[in-house]
């Protein structure tokens, strides 16, 4: 069994661990803003990764890419932290294996999804659609997958939906009514997702998540390190993204029970953002996500400045705790912090809501799970530092980790392939000729296989095999298929 990860030592000298076979329970990483929530990720990534477990990250300031960096031994206040909880004999100073991405591929490998992935549901949240134009963009997916035409970037979609407006009168009798103002709205959002970046992060090479699961030569987990600096600037591609990422994590990874420790921790930062605005239907198969992949090996930890920004339903599934100080200023603050400290397995010896306001920067309150899955009593603590950088990388830095990490040849280079912006193209030229079979293999061998009660293995890319116990058809992105569709690639 793996040593536990240790986080954090009180006062009087008890370490404050977190059990890495019991990780896969999920966390909370709580706090306002300045008060240490960076480093308490960076040493629990550090921790996991020395473990041999992968972990995914959103660097949303650039200050966590210092964990691809040795630790500077000048830094005062860590010497002084490791000399407060006395450390200094065991203390670990190095760089730890990262690997760097970035949607915009600026500051890291290209990571991309397909449209056909990403499906319809969180496209029409991306895209900010009513139900009605929601209702037109299910049609233009279906159309897709019925046509054999390959959804795989933002010019396919783009030229897909103008198709289908243009042939409106031909689908309605099949589909349902196809309005031009319902058109109209998905083709400016999707103008719009344009501009903020959207074309690069749609595409292929697609990730492949076995990629997020690695350890290096040492058996140390990779870090994956998402720059999320510009993303942030779009908060819904940012929290769509995660939620994707995190629900096709669901999807295809099998079950595997309580392992003695998990495949990969995702750290969901700046959580507020996924809740926001989110319809009551999303945020309950959210919480549905949550309480199910860690029977796939996965460990989900919300980091958010206050503990309301994450629903009831979800906080009640997040057993390990970290809560730094909390600011009382107003009403809601004050509820934040009865929330915080209702939320703890109490201990007789500390009042939680007087130290939650109290606590100085990177002093936090700790609950992890013990041995038997049961909360700890909340603790005060003291957050040991990381063995990296406290802060950023330089560019060169940077380059020499992503040159390093043996995964640059595979996503670098952009593929832009035959799909649908190019089959409609042709159709358009040669309208009158009717359709060859070899320009459409994908529908034919699909149809063969929903015939066959299976699912045939498709072609590369977009088009990925998969099979289900209900046999169900050709599936679109994992939020179809766990969401209420189907998941068609």
């Amino acid at each position: 069994m793996s040593e536990p990860i240790l986080v954090g030592r009180t006062a009087a000298g008890a370490d404050l661990a977190l059990l890495p076979k019991l990780a896969n329970r999920h966390g909370l990483v709580a706090g306002a803003t300045g008060t240490g929530k960076s480093v308490t990720l960076m040493r629990l990534a550090e921790g996991l990764s020395r473990t041999g477990v992968p972990v995914f990250l959103a660097d949303v300031k650039g200050d966590l890419a210092g964990l691809a960096a040795v630790g500077d031994p000048a830094n005062t206040r860590v010497n002084d932290r490791i000399a407060q909880l006395g450390l200094a004999d065991g203390f670990q100073r190095a760089a730890l294996p990262v690997t760097f991405w970035d949607v915009f591929g600026e500051q890291g490998h290209p990571l991309r999804a397909t449209v056909s992935e990403m499906g319809p549901l969180l496209l029409a949240r991306l895209l900010g659609l009513t139900d009605v134009q929601e209702g037109v963009l299910n049609i233009v997916f279906q159309v897709a997958d019925d046509r054999g035409l390959l959804l795989i970037d933002l010019k396919d979609l783009r030229a897909l939906v103008q198709h289908v407006g243009d042939h409106a009168k031909d689908f309605t009798t099949e589909y349902g009514n196809i309005s031009t103002a319902s058109i109209g709205a998905i083709q400016r959002g999707l103008l719009t997702l344009d501009q903020q970046g959207g074309d690069r992060f749609f595409g292929e090479p697609a990730l492949d998540l076995h990629d997020l699961m690695r350890t290096d030569a040492q058996g140390r987990g990779m870090i994956n390190l998402l720059a999320a600096d510009q993303l942030m600037a779009s908060p819904k591609l940012y929290a769509t993204f995660l939620l994707w990422l995190l629900a096709e994590l669901f999807e295809e990874l099998p079950e595997v029970g309580d392992p003695d420790q998990p495949k990969l921790v995702f750290f969901f930062d700046e959580a507020h953002l996924l809740f926001s605005d989110a319809p009551k239907a999303l945020v309950d198969k959210v919480e549905q996500v949550v309480r199910l992949i860690r029977s796939k090996g996965v460990g989900v930890y919300f980091v958010t400045q206050n503990p309301l920004d994450v629903p009831d339903a979800v906080l009640g599934q997040l057993g390990n705790r970290v809560q730094h100080a909390l600011r009382a200023f107003t009403p809601r603050d004050q509820k934040a912090v009865d929330t915080a400290a209702d939320t703890f397995r109490p201990n007789p010896g500390l009042n939680v809501r007087e130290a939650i306001t109290a606590l100085g920067v990177g002093e936090a309150l700790v609950s992890f799970l013990d041995a038997g899955g049961i909360p700890a009593p909340v603790e005060h603590g003291f957050v040991v530092p990381p063995g990296t950088r406290i802060g950023p990388v330089t560019p060169d830095e940077r380059r020499a980790a992503m040159a390093a990490d043996g995964i640059g040849a595979e996503y670098d280079t952009p593929v832009d392939r035959e799909s649908a912006y190019e089959m409609l193209r042709a159709r358009a030229a040669a309208p009158a000729a009717p359709p060859a079979e070899a320009a459409r293999p994908a529908k034919p061998a699909a149809q063969k296989a929903v015939e066959a009660g299976g699912i045939a293995a498709l072609a590369a890319g977009a088009w990925k095999a998969a099979n289900s116990p209900l046999g169900r058809q050709i599936v679109r992105g994992v939020m179809g298929a766990f969401f209420g569709g189907s998941r068609r690639r």
